[in-house]
């Protein structure tokens, strides 16, 4: 998947601006996928050059004028030709997994603070997550077709944190064992 993608999915429910799709990354698909505003601002040029977006200019007084993008049937073709895609695993770069190879060798308490560090972070998300679904997905089994792709997303994201979340315990305990 490339940023493009993201930001083509950002565009099927309505026109956005630059700013709008940075905000959207901020608290919705960057859960998921991550980039900067200034990437953001270049994917889109790129897009607009490619004929996958639209722009249109609206004027402001006394600010500059915004810069409206939307899907064009060409946006809408290349998600369609990515769905199709086979979808490849997610490679894992984890600093702290390469950190447990250390237990052992450095004092365990160095190892136990990591793994706390990371279960408050995965809490943090998960509360978040927990959030979004009892403002917006209550009845999930009313949502439209669309909505309930992104509360599956969601849900992904809810599961993962659990998981993690039941990793970390697990590693807390194990590592409160450890026999220097």
């Amino acid at each position: 998947m490339s940023l493009s993608h993201a930001i083509l999915t950002a565009l099927l429910d309505e026109d956005l601006t630059g700013y709008a799709l940075a905000k959207q990354f901020d608290v919705s698909l960057g859960f998921f996928w991550q980039a900067s505003h200034q990437q953001i601002y270049r994917e889109l040029k790129a897009l607009h050059l490619t004929g996958k977006v639209d722009v249109r200019e609206v004027p402001q007084l006394g600010k500059p004028d915004k810069r409206v993008y939307s899907l064009t049937r060409q946006g809408r073709q290349m998600l369609v030709s990515w769905i199709e895609e086979s979808t490849r695993p997610r490679s894992t770069k984890d600093e702290l997994f390469i950190k447990l190879y250390n237990v052992g060798a450095v004092p365990v308490e160095l190892i136990v603070a990591a793994v706390k560090q990371r279960r408050v972070e995965h809490l943090g998300k998960l509360e978040l997550y927990r959030k979004i679904e009892a403002r917006h997905y209550a009845h999930p089994a009313q949502l439209s077709d669309r909505k309930k792709g992104i509360y599956l997303s969601l849900l992904a994201g809810i599961r993962q944190e659990q998981t993690a979340l039941a990793w970390c315990d697990d590693a807390l305990e194990l590592l409160f064992t450890v026999k220097d």
